[in-house]
């Protein structure tokens, strides 16, 4: 019994000294520095040195027979390069940033800290010394002439991607989860192929989107690899990941194409869903002509017969059919304006408006100085086949008249009710007086 319980707790001290032995590699008192994922960014790609690191499994033998030379080598070059190794077991999503298959695999980090190199010598303290200078060495001389690239850390934030906005841990929050706006962002990695790719598309996207939804929807950016709070809130394992944000609900991801005409259609599908349709304007004065013409790709412009002709329930079923279009092309972000015919004659005459009676429509496009004319029925039907046919490119196109918007008069809003027509003076004929052939003499 004695024996057996001897032995007993020499296997379990065997056993707990090989377990520690295992996933204990390296300790405080070595020279090589423990990384991790909250360390790494900091330690590593935010460092002027050198650096080799070791990505290991505490279960590999392999790892097991490297791990003295990874010390020595260490040893030897304080000071020199910075030597540091990797869990990749314990710290699988900063191995998989890396794609890590096997182990031990070392990689070198020199003046690019996202293009880290594939140590490919010896595993011995010497061949991981020699190497290391070899690499400090063409460091140093690209650095002489001036070759560093340096790091790609700040790539969203860098020309061109004024649209983009940087988020990081601490504004998070309160930049998109605290936002009435609607976002997409994507968590990306500076290193990661892919995401250089769709960087330029991306910034393409962010300032189209901006300007058709009056920057009602954002596009973001998370560096995953320095931000790595955020990106673990949210279960962030591969690069690009794009996430859709809106307020008070769960995010969804992004399953649409990668092309800036697919980011920007789902994000127009995003805005339609939540906007309500752009309001029906009365032209009351220039101001309000110009403003809405130059704010939106379109503006729609309908000149409605006169009060006397229709009375307020025809106007008004003038309105409807308009407000209605107005929600149907509200992804579009026209504008939409109406005045009563012979009120704006400059205006109608500048795009041709009138000749064949009313109610007309005319779209204007501001920027071009170019508009046209509805020759179907001012219907649902009718206002829906002219504005789908614009939409693809199709009628005909002519120049406003004079080149510019016209002078707009100042006119008081439509009060909602019928029309009445003028009151006419009395006339007093006491004191006419008619001659014998009936003729008024005054």
């Amino acid at each position: 019994m004695v024996v057996a319980s001897n032995m007993k707790n020499l296997i379990g001290t065997v056993a707990c000294t090989l377990f520690l032995t295992v996933s204990g590699f390296y300790s405080s008192s070595d020279d090589v520095v423990e990384l991790t994922p909250a360390n790494f960014n900091k330690e590593v790609l935010q460092s002027d040195s050198l650096w080799l690191v070791e990505f290991y499994a505490p279960w590999c033998g392999h790892c097991q027979s490297l791990t003295p030379h990874w010390k020595k080598a260490a040893t030897a070059l304080k000071g020199v390069v910075k030597i540091g190794a990797v869990d990749a077991d314990q710290h699988k999503s900063l191995g998989g940033q890396y794609g890590i298959r096997g182990f031990p695999t070392i990689k070198i980090f020199g003046s690019n800290k996202n293009k880290a190199e594939d140590y490919q010598g010896a595993r011995s303290s010497q061949a991981i010394v020699d190497s290391a200078l070899n690499s400090l060495r063409s460091m140093v001389k690209e650095r002489l002439e001036g070759k560093t690239s340096g790091s790609d850390q700040g790539r969203q934030s860098s020309g061109g991607k004024k649209d983009v906005v940087d988020l990081t841990d601490d504004d998070f929050d309160k930049k998109v989860l605290n936002s009435d706006d609607i976002w997409l962002v994507e968590f990306y990695a500076p290193w990661c192929g892919h995401c250089k790719n769709l960087e330029p598309v991306w910034a393409a996207a962010a300032s189209e989107v901006k300007e058709q939804t009056k920057g009602k929807v954002k596009l973001g950016a998370v560096d995953a690899t320095v931000h790595q709070m955020i990106a673990s809130r949210y279960g962030i394992q591969g690069f690009p990941t794009i996430k859709v944000f809106r307020k008070g609900e769960q995010p969804e991801d992004y399953e649409g194409g990668r092309s800036k005409a697919d980011i920007v259609a789902r994000a127009l599908d995003l805005f339609s869903d939540n906007a309500a349709p752009p309001e029906l304007l009365e032209i009351l004065n220039g101001d309000i002509l110009k403003k809405t013409c130059e704010d939106y790709q379109l503006c729609i412009i309908a000149a409605l017969p006169h009060i006397l002709d229709t009375g307020a329930s025809g106007r008004n079923g003038y309105l409807e059919v308009m407000m209605k279009m107005a929600e149907k092309y509200k992804k579009k972000m026209w504008g939409w304006l109406w005045t009563e015919a012979g009120v704006q004659m400059d205006l109608e005459q500048s795009l041709g408006i009138g000749g064949f009676g009313y109610p007309a429509m005319a779209a204007i496009n501001y920027r071009k100085m170019k508009f046209a004319l509805l020759k179907g029925s001012f219907s649902e039907q009718g206002i829906h086949e002219f504005l789908r046919d614009l939409s693809m490119g199709r009628g005909s196109t002519a120049t406003v008249g004079g080149g510019t918007l016209p002078n707009i008069n100042s006119v008081e809003p439509w009060d909602g009710k019928d029309g009445e027509l003028p009151v006419e003076d009395d006339i007093d004929l006491s004191d006419v007086e008619l001659d014998d052939l009936g003729r008024i003499e005054l």
